[in-house]
């Protein structure tokens, strides 16, 4: 037993602790924030990916051969804006998979009792039809 002295504040006692057995989730607030954010992509994003894909897909000239720093740096900053490119279409893509995951989880639980029975495991299976993968830490199971 640790002295109530060494056991630091109140508040902290719990730290670490989570019954994910406990974990509700609010399908309508969810349902709600997925509909804003895709409004958002297609309204202030997605109009400007046009020019971000034609900024991201100029070519930098080839370096002298002998330049081997300046090719190196080249093969790095190649690698690095071909994932920031996948990443510009993968948010807009993954928001519309968000947004539709919790449309489709909020029409199978339309009523307040079934709304009341809705799980975690219900939202990370919905997410998972849409390609979203849940993130779970390593070595918890639900």
């Amino acid at each position: 037993m640790i002295p109530e002295d060494d056991r630091g504040p109140a508040w902290l006692h719990d730290y670490g602790f989570t019954d994910f057995s406990q974990i509700e989730a609010d399908i309508q607030a969810m349902e709600n924030f997925a509909r804003k954010l895709a409004a958002s992509v297609h309204d202030n994003y997605a109009p400007h990916l046009q020019t971000v894909t034609t900024a991201m897909s100029t070519r930098i000239p080839e370096p002298p051969l002998a330049f081997v720093e300046l090719r190196s740096f080249l093969v790095a900053h190649n690698e690095i804006q071909n994932v920031s490119h996948q990443n510009v279409y993968n948010f807009a893509n993954g928001t519309q998979g968000f947004a539709t995951a919790a449309s489709d989880i909020s029409r199978q639980y339309e009523g307040s009792d079934a709304l009341a029975h809705a799980r975690v495991r219900d939202v990370d299976s919905a997410l998972d039809r849409v390609g979203i993968p849940a993130s779970t830490p390593t070595g918890v199971d639900f």
